[in-house]
């Protein structure tokens, strides 16, 4: 019970910040020339459309952050072998996998009002469906084997591999290919080309979907935490 109290408010915080950020984000103006507090400008080539950048870049943003704490953990796992930082790396690759699909929706819809279709085979599309693909092999390879230690053994092994190449999807590959997919964020000189208006609303949401993703991976690992003392104490007894 108290475990729920106290985790109230930050559920309540979470809500109310991207519950903000989503309105605003929606409703106010884009215009040429922004002159009111309230109004963003215009991004070539996006127009209104631009408003998915509050959306999904912070999807992709998180989609990284999780696959690289993956990682991480999957290296402290090998290292330590404590069966907590298999918890660890397996919830932030699932998270990881979840906003990473969200990202591709959202940018699926994006391409719809832009390209015509939901799906172009695009350089960036294609990369980003090869990651997906490298991941569901993770879950797969975990599902695949019943011993515990050798199967968080495999799966650290596996997460480090696919760690050090997710960059490549996600940011070379890309890059180094002609694309459709814009860069509406910097104009040719590097500079960012949204005014306070609409940096405060992408950072904000970049906070909030950061502040999402956090909660839920505690959330996650807890679970996890309260199932292994369930299976290392079959006995009962009360788990505090």
């Amino acid at each position: 019970m108290s475990g729920r109290i106290k985790g109230l408010p930050i559920k309540i915080v979470l809500g109310v910040w991207t519950t903000i950020v989503i309105v605003f984000g929606l409703s106010l103006p884009m215009v040429p020339r922004p002159e009111q507090w309230y109004e963003m400008p215009i991004i070539p080539g996006l127009e209104d459309r631009a408003r998915i950048i509050f959306f999904h870049v912070p999807t992709a943003w998180l989609s990284v952050v999780a696959f690289l704490s993956s990682m991480v953990y999957g290296i402290r796992y090998l290292s330590k072998k404590n069966p907590l930082d298999d918890v660890k790396s397996a919830s932030a690759a699932g998270l990881g996998f979840l906003f990473c699909v969200l990202a591709t929706v959202t940018g699926a819809i994006w391409a719809k009002f832009n390209w015509g279709a939901y799906w172009n085979w695009d350089p960036r599309q294609t990369s980003i469906f090869v990651l997906l693909l490298i991941y569901g092999a993770y879950f797969a390879l975990r599902s695949a084997v019943d011993v515990e230690e050798k199967r968080a053994s495999l799966a650290a092994v596996y997460s480090i591999i696919a760690g050090v190449v997710m960059p490549f999807f996600m940011f070379v590959i890309p890059r180094v290919t002609e694309s459709l997919h814009p860069e509406p964020i910097l104009n040719v000189q590097g500079k960012i080309q949204m005014n306070t208006t609409m940096l405060v609303i992408f950072l904000g949401s970049l906070a909030g979907f950061t502040g999402l993703y956090l909660w839920m991976w505690n959330l996650n690992v807890r679970a996890h935490q309260l199932e292994l003392r369930r299976v290392q104490n079959p006995g009962g007894g009360r788990v505090v």
